[in-house]
């Protein structure tokens, strides 16, 4: 039986030849998230300027606006550099700051499901009348609407914003931090081994 684990251990060590696909795959998921997060502040920065600032609608940021500059330029410079795999480990630190701060003054108040679930673990009294909402609601548009057309790409649900996708993305980026950018596809790599004699990323 021993020998069993054995071999069947030696042919999962294998998979060790390929180990660079699992930093590569986490980087390009990451990299649209950030640019798409980044570039939406970039484009409507006056407005969430006031968003960030705002204590009765907003999220009452002291320094809003240099807020707003910071984490615009770390999310679009972040995607480039998951992109390139280049400083990956340094750049994971203030994006994995950026998601804790979005988890927990945007998302927490809001619980973990992202998409309102009236059941299961994660459910709540929040996502609990969320999903009456939605019931009217497809109630609504099936009664004066087309709701095959309107369902053809998929089905509604209600956005509950909780804190499950800044979680995940931080888990991801915290992965990064730990192994690096992952070997012969990144940046990282040629420097290290080039200027530090060393296949381990910076």
């Amino acid at each position: 039986m021993l020998d069993v684990l054995k071999n069947a251990n030696k042919t999962l060590n294998v998979s060790s030849h390929a180990d660079f696909l699992a930093p590569l795959a986490l980087r390009l998921y990451l990299v649209p998230i950030m640019w798409m997060a980044g570039t939406k502040k970039f484009n409507n920065f006056d407005s969430t300027v006031e968003w960030f600032g705002n204590s009765d609608w907003g999220l009452g940021l002291p320094f809003p606006a240099i807020t707003t500059a910071l984490v615009t330029t770390t999310e679009m410079v972040g995607a480039i550099f998951l992109l390139l795999g280049f400083a990956v480990r340094w750049v994971s630190i203030p994006l994995l700051m950026t998601m804790i701060g979005a988890a927990l003054s945007v998302h927490w108040k809001n619980g973990w499901l992202a998409i309102a679930e009236p059941s299961g673990f994660f459910a709540n009294e929040r996502t609990a009348n969320a999903a009456n909402q939605l019931a009217k609601a497809k109630e609504i548009l099936q009664t004066h609407g087309n709701y095959e057309w309107l369902t053809e790409n998929g089905s509604f649900v209600v956005l509950n914003n909780g804190i499950e996708f800044a979680a995940t993305y931080g888990i991801m980026l915290m992965v990064l931090f730990f192994i690096g950018a992952g070997r012969y596809l990144s940046v990282d790599y040629w420097l290290a081994l080039k200027f530090l004699n060393s296949k381990k990323s910076f």
